[in-house]
């Protein structure tokens, strides 16, 4: 009779012990497949490597003269090539690096450019790139990856085939080299529905941002990018060109990756490359932009001033007012400007429109 309450308190004892195992099964099976929903879309793009090995975010450079690497992608050729050779001759080597991406295959030398400043300087694993996809900003990390494999690479310029500089290569160095901050442009991008909730579990939405994809960046910025395995194949499989939902990746992939880092404040959110665009199609129509091209008629000294006068950049989505510094100091807004005919690029050519640094301060 005495042995009947201890039988009871026992399998009572026994019941809890049971539920709290349970209980912590649950919980323990429900953080494994967290962990492998998140190690399914880490490994879905191993970060990229150099030498063979993922970047280190540390400052390798400890000399004095640091070098700006200018990141051109090409559709094949450069065909401002003579504009650049302009701009590059006399300038020491020691200052500034060269990398193409163009297709797969395709050799810069005495036969296909007229700059030996280009001479096999294209990627030797560039790959296709389609406008509008993923594609576009996987050729900009292998570029990044690529130039950050010299250690001297502490700013690394993004320009297109058809960019022009607008000033002489001193001035753009000095301003360049005398921020500590990237230049990027990046706003909060609410009007159109390019942001997916399948992005959600990565990529919160108070995060997505937008902006031009002509960039320039710090060496600690370039390795976020080539070392970022977790957010690029977030876009490679959501951010795409489809229905209603037009994601274009490279107007949001660094921008978005940046800020997820909490690197805002390491950047001006601006860029340094002017674009004029123009919308087209009927209100009846989908609406596109496209950038307007400067040719031989509309690229002369008056158009060229008026650019070299901006000094600030209004964002409609923020309200916020963008004043153009270096090194906190007032400069103009833009070194660089696209599209360029061939024309146009002679004309800045032979009426000296690229412009001389020497009455300019800094």
């Amino acid at each position: 009779m005495t042995r009947k309450p201890a039988s009871r308190r026992g399998v009572v004892w026994l019941g809890w012990k049971l539920v709290i195992a349970f209980s912590v099964s649950l919980c323990l099976l429900a953080l494994l497949r967290i962990q492998l929903q998140y190690r399914s879309v880490a490994t879905l793009t191993p970060p990229l490597s150099v030498a063979g090995n993922e970047i280190a975010l540390r400052d390798y450079y400890s000399g004095d003269r640091p070098k700006v690497a200018f990141l051109f992608l090409a559709r094949r050729d450069l065909p401002l090539d003579f504009l650049w050779d302009s701009f590059f001759k006399g300038v020491d080597q020691a200052n500034y690096s060269v990398y193409v991406h163009s297709v797969p295959g395709f050799v810069f030398n005495e036969e296909t450019t007229r700059s030996e400043y280009f001479y096999n300087r294209q990627l030797n694993n560039s790959i296709k790139v389609i406008w509008g996809e993923s594609s576009m900003i996987a050729a900009e990390r292998l570029l990044f990856a690529s130039a950050l494999e010299d250690l001297a690479n502490q700013r690394f310029v993004l320009l297109s085939d058809r960019c022009a500089p607008l000033y002489d290569f001193g001035y753009i160095y000095r301003y360049i080299i005398s921020s500590p901050r990237s230049f990027v442009d990046s706003f909060l991008h609410t009007k159109e529905t390019r942001y997916s909730v399948n992005m959600s579990s990565v990529i919160p939405e108070e995060k997505w941002r937008k902006g031009s994809q002509w960039i320039s960046v710090i060496r600690s910025h370039a390795e976020v990018i080539v070392n970022d395995g977790i957010v690029f194949p977030v876009f490679k499989k959501f951010c795409k060109r489809q229905n209603r939902r037009n994601c274009i990746p490279d107007e949001h992939y660094v921008q978005t990756l940046l800020t997820m880092r909490g690197l805002e404040s390491e950047m001006e959110r601006r860029t340094l490359t002017y674009t004029v665009w123009n919308v087209s199609g009927s209100k009846y129509e989908t609406q596109t932009w496209h950038p307007v091209t400067f040719t031989f008629e509309n690229s002369g000294p008056g158009q060229i001033k008026e650019i070299k006068k901006i000094d600030h950049v209004y964002y409609e989505t923020e309200s916020r007012t963008e004043w153009c510094k270096a090194d906190s100091k007032p400069v103009p807004c833009f070194l660089f400007a696209r599209k360029f005919t061939e024309g146009a690029a002679m004309r800045l050519v032979r009426e000296g429109l690229i412009g001389s640094s020497k009455n300019i301060t800094l």
